[in-house]
């Protein structure tokens, strides 16, 4: 099969657009992410880089016009530079920008660019950038609220572009504005009945968030109740109702902390409001459901707090008032009046569901919480069910002000949204944040954890939770889309016929079994249906999100079984691959985003991932060959934390269809191929600065190229190779490049590397290290004197890095002493500190130092030593920063030329 390769398929400006990328976490207004929540969204910056490449020609497609490799390079660094302007978030809608990118574009499609698909469209950020690079964008999805996050963003802004608002404010004051281009209409529709539901709603409800008066009799209004779960203490001699507070704190704000103090009353306990640093000891005494009653000091099993709360003894109480002060917040202790609106609060015709067995993702039913609407109190159940009702009376409003049918019928749409939105801060899962004095939402993460306090956001307030706070930003985010070309959002499930024919794909699936999307969505879709079930029938036929065709590995449907989810998924995949497969246009590469960072080891300690071999089998079981990968961060772990949690670059892969013809090869064929192209692969992945975590997962990329382009490998026997074998091979392949480069570096450094392989930091017997040292043309004493090893009473250990930093020197030749200190002035001063360090490194010391941090890395990730991993990861990921700062550095001592940073 001959075609014209793509710039996807040979080279990619790779930081800027992983700057680009991790950049965007921190953008807020107008960004498409904030339009509705949705789980593992790419960011716009990402998918607009993958569609632009993988449409525009690489200049080696056209030899007669770029005859040389040196023609060739200077037209793709012009390419480069359209990209890197083109990925910048400041230029999403700059019209020059975008021209130029679109340009190119109808340069390689002859004028006629296909349009896209994306069969697992989920939070949308493909279709949308899609569009807005000229493209007809179709998103498909099983989920519902997955097809109305793309219909607002794809679908609904052409069909309304240009159109001025409805509103009677806009007409009356049409004369004095006339400016109502792009989906400024719109969002101003959405803006005004979005104020005018708050309005309503007050009238009905505003009676159940009473304001709060000071000292003075001063009133306030009420950002927030806080609340406590509580269970009967289990000593018969106390009996009082203990609170399951994980602290009594309420801020930590440097100057304005507070807290909150329990009286205990006999078997009562009440609580007040203060201010200081005196903060109480906290009921929780450790992990999981370990609580102290306050009372009486009893710490009652965690199956007995379990029983009280799945018998429906569990209660609450209310901890403390949050208002609005002068200067910020201001707490309250509550009172009698404010406690008990909630005690005769009799809630209609709210929505239900049950949520779904399953602990990983669930933890409310575990405490007798097992439906939907037990996540809510009365109060929240009342405020929210009133906001939905009140979405079809402004429908009916629209109608009459002018509008049409369909179009009241998309200002709806938003407006349910607006509601989700407030869910997501209006749950009994929504903790108060102590350092930022916030509410924080519901999915913290992609889970439904327990809460044992809870902040219950007053919606009617101006501060984070309220209506009007998550309103506001659906307008910025419709005012940013492009409302160009029509799209189209259809609930589809992909392995199913897709229909379409001839279309570019790129496609974000699911990740095995890492997100739970359907049953997380069911928070959401419980309220957005009652919202919307009117207007979109047929899209909320069902009762809950369906879940019987979505496309995970989750083994609680299959009754606990990992084997019979991964067969469902591999061959769910299959099919969806293959649709994907009979669709594509055979001019336009397929693109396929996945991560999957989880690996298992074997009794042989061969490692592979049973997500990646689960997907690539899929890949290759329709038809499809891998022709480039690049690893795309689209995560940014910010600390230790973050780090431990954070799934790993996005893989891109780079997919064709394999042909008919495709060469049958032997094992050894094999092996030859992968050590001959896996390894400048590897130097380029490291030249590249990819993080080390990403590491083992981007080297999967081009082993597979390797492997993906034979029809079959044939094992010694005869027998077809599995892809795990060839994912274990790659890992082998990957362990011994790491090995190899031990070559490279200095005696002691290799004794160092071989000590730590064993036993990291640990203290060892003399005897063992000594025979170690001298294995590697070294001696203890002369590793002691260095400062590389402490020595006593028999043992021997390596200084770890906090003692080694201690010491004014260091001999700049031992590239273990260098990666030791340049990792802890990275912890301790920063990157500054750090480039201090490689102000005195040659180039070839500091690269050897580079080097062994991956090394280092790969080691302490293997042996699960997380805090040591990550010190190696940071270092790396640091690395350029760190250079830039000892060349400023550098450059202001007047240093003479020569060593790593000379100009």
């Amino acid at each position: 099969m001959v075609y014209k390769k793509k710039l996807i398929e040979v080279a990619l400006p790779l930081d800027a657009i992983n700057a680009e990328s991790a950049r965007e976490k921190s953008i807020r207004h107008g960004h498409p992410s904030t339009l509705h929540l949705w789980w593992s969204r790419k960011p716009t910056a990402t998918a607009r880089a993958v569609i632009w490449a993988s449409l525009v020609d690489d200049p080696s497609a056209h030899p007669a016009q770029f005859p040389t490799e040196k023609a060739q390079e200077k037209e793709r660094r012009r390419l480069f530079r359209i990209l890197e302007e083109l990925v910048k978030w400041e230029n999403s809608n700059d019209k020059r920008v975008l021209d130029a990118a679109k340009a190119e574009v109808l340069k390689s499609t002859d004028g006629n660019p296909p349009p896209l698909l994306d069969p697992f469209a989920g939070g949308g950020t493909i279709p949308l950038e899609a569009q807005r690079l000229g493209l007809e964008a179709h998103a498909h999805d099983l989920n519902p609220v997955a097809v109305m996050i793309n219909k607002a963003m794809i679908e609904i802004p052409p069909k309304f572009a240009g159109q001025p608002p409805v509103n009677p404010e806009a007409q009356r004051n049409k004369l004095t504005e006339d400016d109502w281009s792009g989906t400024r209409g719109l969002a101003e529709d959405v803006r005004y009945y979005g104020e005018w539901m708050r309005a309503k709603a007050f009238e009905k409800i505003g009676h159940l968030y009473p304001k709060v008066r000071d000292a003075d009799g001063k009133e306030h209004t009420v950002i927030a109740w806080l609340w406590v779960r509580t269970v009967k203490c289990p000593n018969p001699a106390c009996g009082c109702e203990m609170p399951l507070a994980s602290s009594f704190e309420l801020s930590k704000k440097k100057g304005k902390e507070a807290y909150v103090q329990p009286i205990i009353e006999g078997k009562n306990i009440r609580y007040e409001a203060c201010y200081g640093h005196d903060f109480p000891a906290s009921p929780k005494i450790a992990k999981g459901l370990k609580f102290r009653c306050i009372s009486c000091g009893e710490v009652p099993l965690p199956e007995y707090i379990r029983n009280e709360a799945v018998s429906g003894r569990m209660g609450m109480s209310m901890m403390a008032v949050i208002a609005a002060g002068v200067r910020g917040k201001v707490y309250f202790s509550p009172s009698e009046e404010q406690s008990s609106f909630l005690q005769d609060i009799v809630v209609c015709d709210y929505p239900s569901g049950s949520m779904p067995q399953n602990p990983r993702w669930f933890s409310p039913p575990l405490y007798g919480l097992k439906d939907y609407y037990q996540l809510f109190t009365n109060r929240q159940l009342t405020a929210l069910t009133t906001l939905s009702e009140l979405i079809s009376v402004v429908r009916s409003h629209i109608i009459a002000d002018g509008g049409t049918e369909e179009y009241a019928r998309a200002v709806c749409s938003y407006l349910s949204f607006a509601v989700d939105r407030i869910a997501n801060r209006m749950s009994t899962l929504c903790a108060w944040n102590r350092i930022g004095e916030k509410i924080d939402q519901t999915f913290t993460r992609q889970a439904i954890p327990m809460m044992w306090e809870f902040a219950e956001t007053n919606p009617f307030s101006d501060f984070t939770g309220s209506w009007n706070s998550s309103l506001e930003w659906i307008p910025k985010c419709i005012e940013q889309f492009p409302a160009t070309i029509q799209g189209r959002a259809t609930q589809a499930d992909a392995q199913s016929g897709i229909g379409l024919r001839n279309v570019m794909v790129s496609t974000d699936p699911p990740y095995y079994d890492m997100i739970g999307y359907a049953d997380l969505s069911d928070f959401f879709y419980i309220w957005m249906r009652k919202a919307l079930k009117d207007i979109y029938p047929e899209l909320f036929r069902t009762m809950l999100v369906p879940k019987e065709e979505e496309l995970i590995a989750s083994s609680c449907r299959f009754d606990g079984s990992a084997d019979r989810a991964k067969e469902f998924f591999e061959h769910g995949m299959s099919d969806a691959l293959l649709q994907i497969c009979h669709a594509a246009d055979n001019d336009i590469p397929i693109t396929i985003y996945y991560a999957f960072k989880q690996t298992e080891t074997d009794k042989n300690n061969n490692t592979a991932s049973t997500g990646w071999e689960t997907m690539l089998s899929a890949i290759l079981r329709a038809g499809l060959l891998i022709t480039a990968t690049w690893p795309i961060r689209t995560e940014r772990p910010v600390g230790f934390k973050a780090y431990e949690n954070a799934l790993a670059s996005s893989i891109v892969l780079v997919c064709r269809k394999r042909p008919a013809d495709a060469p049958v090869a032997t094992r050894r064929d094999f092996l030859t191929a992968l050590k001959r192209e896996l390894r400048p692969a590897l130097v380029n992945l490291q030249q590249s600065n990819i993080a080390p975590v990403d590491m083992a997962q981007s080297a999967i990329g081009p082993g597979m190229a390797v492997y993906s382009r034979y029809a079959q490998v044939l094992e010694a026997d005869g027998t077809p190779m599995t892809v795990r074998t060839a994912l274990q091979i790659i890992n082998q392949e990957l362990d011994q490049y790491f090995s190899e480069q031990d070559g490279a570096l200095d005696r002691d450094t290799i004794f160092c590397v071989a000590l730590y392989t064993q036993y990291a930091f640990r203290e060892v017997k003399f005897g063992d290290v000594d025979v170690l040292a001298r294995a590697k043309n070294t001696s203890t004493d002369r590793l002691r004197e260095k400062g590389i090893l402490f020595a006593e009473r028999g043992t021997v250990r390596l200084l770890p890095r906090d003692e080694m930093a201690s010491q004014r020197t260091f001999d700049v030749s031992v590239t273990w002493q260098v990666v030791q200190r340049l990792a802890h002035a990275l912890d301790v001063e920063g990157v500054e500190g750090a480039a201090q360090i490689v102000v005195g490194l040659s180039s070839e010391n500091a690269e050897k130092a580079r080097a062994l941090a991956y090394r280092l890395f790969q080691t302490a990730e293997r042996r699960g030593w997380a805090q040591e991993a990550y010190a190696y990861n940071t270092l790396v990921t640091n690395w350029r920063a760190i250079q830039e700062a000892a060349a400023r550095i550098k450059k202001e001592q007047g240093a003479n030329q020569g060593g790593l940073f000379a100009e």
